[in-house]
């Protein structure tokens, strides 16, 4: 697979696991429209490979990723097609996880927030540094949870846990994760993840296909099928809060290091 990314590199071993590397770290790999975009397309590309058996998906830098970027955020507030776009753009991405063949092994060596835990949780398999974080900070920002964080997190944690993690944007660390059941996989250091998470790919990569892609097919239906009954509105409503004063305030609160002042509009 010969694909040159912008956000990401994606890198092919002979034992068929295929490589993919958030690879911005000087940004803290936050999801632009770029990083959407390429993201979804190599998912796509590879659900469709029938060399690749299985899949790691890890970063650079101290982050895995900091989440959705702040300026796509404000731009869209005053731009109700730049709204459509994000909305559509995380559609496609998420699509692109629920129905992809192959298993994925999370590598988390630093913090994932918002979509980057989402992303994390979207995986199969999830191997974190004790050092790592988990959380969804939407609401911190005035944004609802709309790109996957109200389908994912109660499908990892429960969702007694999730209301409790989605509702205040509190952080778990990797430990309170690995006991949640969030993470499956828990090493000591950010050096040892992606060794870690390489090695169980590549036992995942020796197994028959058919079977070890025809389990995950059947376990993508039961995300779908959760999917459909929350993603539709949890969008919308984030769609809905990407317009309001609230964000602005989140973000401008965020960036000054002060609390934000909400007024709910």
């Amino acid at each position: 697979m010969d694909l040159s990314y912008t956000a990401l590199t994606v890198d092919r071993h002979d034992d068929g696991v295929a490589e993919i590397s958030l690879s911005r770290p000087k940004l803290f790999n936050r999801v632009d429209a770029v990083l959407h975009r390429e993201l979804a397309d190599v998912i796509e590309r590879i659900s469709t490979d029938r060399t690749i058996r299985a899949v790691v998906l890890g970063s650079t830098g101290k982050a895995f990723s900091a989440g959705g970027d702040f300026e796509l955020m404000q731009a869209a507030h005053g731009d109700v097609m730049e709204r459509r776009a994000i909305v559509d753009d995380g559609r496609r991405l998420l699509q692109a996880f629920v129905t992809v063949p192959q298993p994925i092994v999370a590598a988390v060596q630093g913090p994932a927030i918002g979509l980057g835990a989402t992303l994390v949780l979207l995986c199969d398999i999830v191997v974190a540094a004790r050092a790592a974080t988990l959380a969804d900070s939407h609401v911190a920002l005035g944004l609802v949870a709309g790109d996957g964080g109200c389908l994912v997190w109660p499908q990892a944690a429960g969702m007694v846990r999730a209301r409790r993690h989605l509702l205040t944007g509190d952080p778990l660390d990797a430990e309170t994760a690995f006991g949640f059941g969030m993470v499956t996989d828990l090493v000591d250091d950010a050096d040892e993840v992606l060794p870690a998470a390489r090695s169980i790919a590549s036992r995942v990569a020796r197994l028959a296909p058919l079977a070890v892609q025809g389990t995950k097919r059947a376990l993508n239906r039961v995300t779908q099928q959760r999917a459909g009954e929350v993603v539709d509105l949890s969008f919308a409503y984030e769609e809905h809060t990407l317009a309001s004063d609230d964000l602005l305030e989140g973000i401008a609160a965020f960036q000054e290091r002060r609390d934000a002042n909400f007024r709910g509009r």
